[in-house]
């Protein structure tokens, strides 16, 4: 008989799922790899106690991506990240400055920044990419520590050991249907909402079903990522609305189609960042500039997601209405044919004019 009882004890997506929490609220994380320790905090949510606190325990580091290394004019020795050692004496206000392009026209020089070469980088990485994954600014500070686990357990700290972690910040977290339900709409009276749900806690995502699709033939499909200013506000400065409605239209006129609606706002980096990315295009910068000031890549956004969903709902190919070519070919790369590319060419405006030309010329978008 077997007397194995079930554990209590968080698994490793949980403890993700709670560190993100952590990192969000300022609280330190443990990682270990490499043979070392580190403690983690999210520089967009660390105060002045908590630093003064780290600093009693080692030599703090702050871990950048390339991006934003790029425009502190601060070489990236590890190639996708740079890690700077922080000065004795520099406060808050100073690694946020480095953290947040807001003030980089008015205060463009903040160095002289030591980045370091020597030694493993592996936790810095996925120290920022927990970070990002968080929606968070992408700038961790690192600390290293001689007794990570001692440490974690006498501070209740999440423990994050890198050799568990790395595959689950990886891949693409299983998502499972929650519910559907009938929601007649204007572009459909025969609509279907379907509501997902990731394992790791992270948002969920939806499909809309327009009428009752055949399995068997290319569906008309439409991946929309979540645009709270273009599909709520309105907003002039993308075309996000307005492709939205079409999209569905477009369905409802030819009586079947699905549209996932995908929560990747910002092309996902999160609507908090995405504001940032708006106030650095007030002060000149394109769409892809300030995200790349911001140290983010262009579009962080995966489309796995979207493939993912048509699977698991059964369909195998689509007509994809989309100007996108990247889409096409993660599509694809996933398994799922793309039969047509259905342009989507709606919603510009004199104020969005210079977005769409910079997504043409710089993301390939086919307007």
């Amino acid at each position: 008989m077997n007397t194995t009882r079930p554990t209590l004890a968080p698994t490793i997506v949980e403890r993700l799922s709670r560190a993100r929490g952590d990192l969000r609220m300022g609280v330190p994380v443990v990682m270990t790899g490499d043979g070392r320790a580190m403690l983690v905090v999210a520089v967009e949510a660390l105060d002045t106690a908590r630093l003064t606190a780290l600093r009693g325990l080692g030599q703090p580091e702050l871990a950048l991506t390339a991006r934003r290394a790029e425009t502190l004019k601060t070489p990236a020795y590890d190639g996708d990240i740079a890690r700077i050692l922080v000065p004795e004496g520099m406060g808050v206000d100073w690694l946020r400055a480095l953290a947040d392009p807001a003030d980089d026209l008015r205060m463009p020089l903040k160095g002289p920044l030591r980045a370091l070469r020597d030694g493993s980088s592996a936790l810095h990485r996925a120290a920022l990419q927990l970070v990002k994954s968080a929606h968070l600014l992408p700038a961790a500070l690192l600390v290293p520590v001689t007794h990570g686990l001692t440490l974690a357990e006498e501070n209740a700290l999440t423990l994050l050991p890198l050799a568990e972690i790395a595959p689950e910040l990886a891949r693409m977290s299983p998502l499972h249907p929650v519910v559907n339900a009938r929601l007649p709409m204007q572009a459909a009276q025969a609509g279907r909402v379907h509501i997902f749900r990731p394992e790791d806690g992270a948002e969920e995502h939806y499909a809309i079903e327009i009428g009752k699709p055949d399995r068997s033939q290319p569906v008309l499909a439409r991946l929309h990522s979540a645009c709270f200013t273009g599909d709520v506000l309105g907003s002039l400065k993308c075309d996000c609305g307005p492709q939205l409605r079409a999209a569905l239209a477009q369905m409802g006129e030819e009586g079947a189609g699905v549209l996932l609606y995908l929560n990747q706002e910002g092309r996902g980096i999160g609507l908090a960042n995405k504001m940032r990315a708006y106030s650095l295009q007030d002060q000149g910068f394109d769409t892809v500039e300030a995200n790349h000031r911001l140290g983010f890549e262009d579009d962080e956004r995966d489309f796995r997601i979207g493939a993912g969903l048509l699977r698991r709902m059964g369909f195998s190919a689509v007509r994809l209405l989309t100007n996108n070519p990247r889409k096409i070919a993660m599509m694809e790369s996933c398994g799922v044919a793309v039969a047509e590319r259905v342009p989507l060419k709606v919603g510009k405006t004199r104020e969005n004019a210079a977005y769409l030309a910079t997504k043409a010329a710089k993301s390939g978008h086919l307007l």
